[in-house]
């Protein structure tokens, strides 16, 4: 998929969402998109490991991990399972780790650092809710387009 965000926002104005937030890539894609499924978690990833087991079906993971960085919410076995499972991304507000391992990875990856400790398993978190971050919210169902320039959300496909 090659996708602009710049192009993307020309086109399309005011119906574009530009995250107001550096992210640094980690996967090997770096131009991704496809309709958003949201998790709101804090230092515990039991909902992104959940949902990186399921049918991806093209679709991005937004994690709203409140930008803590005491605890990685991705590392390589579920980023392993996001390839197997068909997500196009995941897009975190936190952190990742097992950077050397995700790097060659089929998928786009977007967190802002890395910390090497892994999260702890309380199974707390919620899914398909809308995030507040970056400047936007986003909302589960909507689209996300992402390259080397920047993060857009949109209401509606805009490539297809």
């Amino acid at each position: 998929m090659t996708i602009s965000t710049p192009d993307l926002c020309d086109e399309h104005g005011d119906d574009v969402r530009v995250l107001e937030l550096s992210l640094k890539h980690y996967g090997a894609i770096h131009h991704f998109g496809g309709e958003v499924v949201t998790i709101k978690c804090f230092e515990d990833n039991s909902l992104v490991a959940e949902q990186v087991k399921q049918p991806g079906d093209g679709r991005v993971l937004v994690v709203d991990g409140g930008a803590s960085p005491r605890r990685s919410l991705l590392g390589d076995n579920l980023a392993g399972a996001a390839v197997k499972n068909g997500w196009s991304g995941i897009i975190i507000y936190g952190y990742l780790r097992d950077v050397e391992e995700i790097a060659p990875m089929s998928l786009g990856v977007l967190a802002l650092g890395s910390v090497p400790r892994k999260t702890d398993k309380r199974n707390e978190g919620q899914l398909n809710v809308p995030l507040h971050f970056g400047g936007i919210t986003i909302a589960p169902g909507d689209f996300a387009y992402a390259d080397e320039t920047g993060v857009i959300f949109t209401e509606k496909a805009l490539v297809s």
